[in-house]
């Protein structure tokens, strides 16, 4: 019984803290880390404002959590549309994968500006730096894929992984900023892609609208 209930108490804590990562998510997607304050975390998530800390003893703690989470949702989907293609040229899967990441962040600015650019406290700033790494990651080993077939020139894949997603983010920061100019999304996909073609060694092929 004694261990029935520990299950219960255990699920019941993961639930809420997951409700309290939610709303945080939520909240950083509408206004940026500004909105997620405790208290609107809290209302928002349906619990008091002593529970979050309960969960998160402070904002960078829970600000750490939800960029984790948020974070490893987008590499999942740049991962799932690119390296799982092995028929697919490599050339052509990493232009798939810049475009999905694209297309993400420009769907969702004002959480895609969170992860890449919003200034954030060391805690956050600590994750941002291994999201940065998960993406070099799975572009280095698309470009591995492409030099040990012969289809892109030699060249270091982690070093030249490590500027495309510089390129990539630094791209992107105009577009996702609150002060954006009002460029065409699909004009930046396209010059974005183009470049990373180039950059690895290949023709720019079309990309999908």
């Amino acid at each position: 019984m004694a261990y029935r209930s520990t299950e219960r108490t255990e699920a019941r804590r993961a639930e809420v803290r997951e409700r309290i990562v939610t709303a945080a998510r939520e909240l950083i997607a509408e206004g940026g880390y500004v909105a997620a304050q405790m208290s609107a975390v809290a209302e928002r998530a349906g619990v008091a404002v002593g529970t979050v800390y309960r969960h998160f003893p402070s904002k960078s703690d829970l600000f750490a959590e939800v960029f984790r989470e948020a974070s490893q949702h987008e590499v999942d989907a740049m991962r799932a549309a690119a390296v799982e293609r092995p028929d697919a040229p490599a050339s052509e899967r990493i232009a798939t994968g810049v475009e999905t990441f694209a297309r993400r962040a420009l769907r969702g600015r004002r959480l895609a500006w969170a992860l890449l650019a919003e200034p954030v406290d060391p805690a956050v700033e600590a994750e941002r730096l291994e999201f940065r790494r998960s993406y070099r990651d799975v572009m280095a080993s698309l470009l591995r894929d492409g030099i040990d077939s012969g289809e892109l020139p030699p060249q270091d894949p982690d070093a030249t992984a490590s500027a495309l997603v510089g390129a990539i983010g630094e791209a992107l920061v105009g577009p996702l900023s609150p002060t954006a100019d009002g460029r065409d999304p699909e004009a930046a996909i396209a010059s974005l892609v183009n470049f990373c073609q180039r950059a690895i060694g290949t023709e720019p092929a079309h990309v999908n609208a």
